[in-house]
């Protein structure tokens, strides 16, 4: 201990979800950069040996293994990330992470200095980290890998439950009005079935509380792209709330499931035979899944509309998403057969190098779940989505993206929605044709991407808005 003391700290906490490690990894290599501070990263200890191999070789990121044991929790063996388990037993890992403030609180003890400026960057799962932090007398900020229109709906939903008290299949959010209206169909399923007293419920009025102890909220998004969710934070927690985005992975390579996948070279290789914005890449994240049925009429879809696409696809509801994908079962018959021989699409198996895919000339479009690190990573190079939400705040992401933002069609909603091969197909040409409405969202992506590039902007002296927004953290919670 006696080696840190006095030295400026930040440690790190995320969630036990490679949709919540991925932003905060990629958050903890810039702060890196600025070369200030020791940067620590706390986890569980499988996650811990997942993040010791996405760390560049000369990195100096400290990584700190919390204790936890999944059995004392009514959990199988080796439980330590919501990428491994069902969806019903996600909430009792969450339940069971709320059992990690005394180790956390030991831990950070143990390891540093009170003469040391700690700062501590919780996971939005993490609320009790803040009473933790002020034990300490540290200084703490939350951070939401999510945008902070789609997480101001989530958390109004949470809090206010308004589908209980609606009779109506569409209602406002009492205090989050600049949302407009919110249709049944655009809940969760573990929104859809609260009623106050369910495990998510109670997790999320505890968890929410905490909020308001902390120093403020950090968001991966952009000033201008999300202010308006920016400002519902603001007025309800009484705490600054920063945009700092887009903190992005410069690989793909820390969401790539059980080692499937496609080579980048070779998907590289196939992107280069295609000309400039001709392809649709679809892929709904690293937790998400389609019907079979749903699975079906896509295929189908992509087939007819005649485009050149890649596809990453992994078993549909009902089988494990972890498993062998079969081709002949759950796609058309001669669906694969038929790509190869004439070279239209690209079925990759459980992982593709997304952030190399979009960044591609060759990309149009995006079929994506519109979760946050997807959209950001689709945006950052001026491609326009076609959003199919599936669960969380992926909803309220493409509401923005759609209503609001202008950048975006929803093609479908929802795991459990029936779908048609015809609307598809007439979806993927509203945005990928040489139509006014396509040329139109297109150019509206691109306007977008010269937004996020100027945001991050630090040359000749000029600071991008999320520049100084992150400069403004570290600077409070070194004062």
């Amino acid at each position: 201990m006696a080696e840190r003391e006095g030295k400026k700290e930040i440690v790190l906490f995320p969630f036990m979800a490679q949709g919540h490690i991925i932003p905060f990894l990629a958050l903890a290599l810039q702060l890196e950069q600025t070369r200030n501070y020791s940067i620590t990263i706390v986890n569980t200890s499988l996650n811990i040996t997942k993040l010791k191999s996405s760390l560049p070789p000369n990195s100096s990121i400290t990584l700190l293994t919390i204790p936890f044991n999944p059995s004392d929790h009514n959990l199988p063996p080796n439980t330590q990330n919501t990428d491994t388990i069902p969806y019903h037993l996600v909430i009792r890992l969450i339940q069971a992470s709320t059992t990690l403030i005394t180790p956390f609180k030991t831990l950070l003890r143990n390891t540093f200095s009170h003469k040391s400026k700690l700062c501590i960057i919780a996971d939005i799962f993490f609320g009790w980290t803040a009473a933790v932090a002020k034990d300490l007398a540290a200084f703490h900020v939350i951070f939401s890998g999510c945008g902070a229109y789609g997480l101001a709906c989530y958390h109004s939903l949470w809090l206010n439950l308004p589908h209980q008290t609606s009779r109506a299949d569409e209602f406002a959010l009492p205090d989050f009005p600049q949302a407009r209206k919110i249709h049944r169909t655009q809940l969760p399923t573990n929104i859809s079935e609260a009623d106050g007293t369910d495990a998510w419920s109670i997790f999320q009025r505890y968890n929410f509380s905490f909020w308001v102890d902390s120093d403020g909220v950090i968001f991966n998004t952009v000033e201008s792209l999300d202010s308006v969710g920016l400002n519902y934070f603001r007025q309800k927690l009484g705490r600054p709330a920063w945009a700092v985005g887009p903190i992005l992975l410069s690989t793909g390579a820390n969401s790539r499931g059980k080692g499937g996948g496609i080579n980048p070279d070779l998907c590289n290789q196939w992107l280069n035979r295609k000309p400039s914005k001709s392809v649709l890449f679809v892929c709904f994240g690293s937790m998400n899944t389609l019907s079979a049925s749903q699975m079906m009429e896509l295929a189908k879809a992509l087939e007819r509309c005649g485009r050149s696409f890649i596809w990453v696809v992994r078993p549909p509801i009902g089988f494990d998403i972890n498993s062998d994908f079969r081709d002949s079962e759950w796609l058309p018959p001669g669906f694969v057969e038929r790509l190869g021989a004439s070279g239209k699409g690209l079925v990759v198996h459980d992982w593709a190098p997304q952030v190399e895919i979009l960044s591609h000339a060759a990309v149009s479009a995006f079929l994506s779940h519109c979760g946050w690190n997807s959209v950001l990573e689709s945006l950052s190079q001026g491609v326009p989505i076609l959003g199919w939400p599936m669960a969380a705040e992926q909803f309220y992401n493409c509401k923005m993206l759609e209503e609001e933002v202008g950048v975006c069609v929803e093609v479908a909603r929802g795991k459990s929605c029936e779908v048609r091969c015809e609307d598809i197909v007439e979806k993927i040409e509203l945005v990928m044709a040489e139509t006014q409405e396509g040329v139109r969202i297109r150019e509206k992506a691109s306007e977008i991407r010269d937004v996020i590039r100027n945001a991050v902007k630090n040359e000749d002296g000029v600071k991008g808005s999320s520049v100084r927004a992150l400069d403004e953290v570290l600077s409070a919670a070194m004062s």
